[in-house]
């Protein structure tokens, strides 16, 4: 008989169990981000907040890529942006970015941004996401847009900037640049990330179909309810997470 699988997100009485588990989504994470493509170069980075040193977060070594990334090469960075576990540098932006992120959003556990092909593409347009599928409903009224663009992000005060956009939003589009989702798990931002990556993909397609057909304000704001939760968010990264564990179960090494 099949195991019955838990919706609920998990909780723990013992924080390295905790450590471990949040560790293991973030690889995964990783890797699914390189399944999907969203490797460019040394850009993009994910980071889980340490359960016990909360100034502290966990992110990919830099230059390392997302389709090797493994529970033991993920780094340890402290709120001066120093490596204080593992084996490899940090991306100065990556700190520069959610070191200001995690500041501000205490309740933020997770943030994700990388340079994918269907977001750095919306985010030259300028606006916000509309509401023309169930899907890009989970986004409505609850992204941002960063409109404005400085080369890359190397200071912690264009960081501050980047929070300060992206509020108390799931999500913030930073013109120019990309996407940039948090959550209360891995599992939740990794999966932010993804969706709102194919729905700017599926924007991008039906704009240059013809018209854009919206969704009423009223049924957006219910189906935004339906799927934006946090525990939808989480939910919905499990089954990515079982696949990609079964075919790559390096990564938990």
């Amino acid at each position: 008989m099949a195991k019955p699988m838990r919706y609920s997100v998990p909780t723990f009485d013992d924080l390295e169990a905790e450590r471990t588990y949040m560790k293991q989504r973030l690889a995964a994470g990783f890797r699914l981000f390189g399944a999907f493509g969203f490797s460019e170069g040394v850009a993009g980075h994910i980071t889980a907040r340490d359960p016990e040193l909360t100034d502290h977060f966990w992110v990919n070594p830099f230059a390392v890529p997302f389709q090797h990334i493994r529970v033991s090469d993920l780094i340890l960075v402290n709120e001066q942006g120093d490596v204080v576990e593992g084996d490899y540098d940090v991306n100065r932006a990556a700190f520069a970015i959610h070191s200001q992120v995690h500041a501000a959003r205490p309740d933020v556990k997770a943030a994700a941004h990388s340079h994918s092909i269907y977001g750095k593409s919306f985010s030259a347009l300028g606006q916000l996401l509309d509401p023309i599928t169930q899907d890009s409903c989970a986004f409505h009224g609850d992204h941002s847009l960063f409109d404005d663009y400085t080369g890359v992000v190397l200071d912690t005060e264009e960081g501050k900037r980047i929070a300060h956009a992206l509020d108390d939003n799931k999500a913030v589009i930073l013109r120019n640049h990309g996407l940039l989702t948090v959550g209360h798990t891995v599992d939740e931002a990794v999966w932010w990330f993804i969706t709102m990556e194919r729905t700017c993909q599926a924007q991008l397609l039906a704009q240059a179909a013809g018209p854009l057909v919206k969704i009423d304000p009223e049924m957006a704001e219910l189906t935004a309810r339906q799927v934006g939760s946090q525990l939808s968010g989480w939910l919905s990264f499990q089954p990515l997470y079982e696949v990609i564990v079964r075919e790559q179960p390096d990564l938990l090494d």
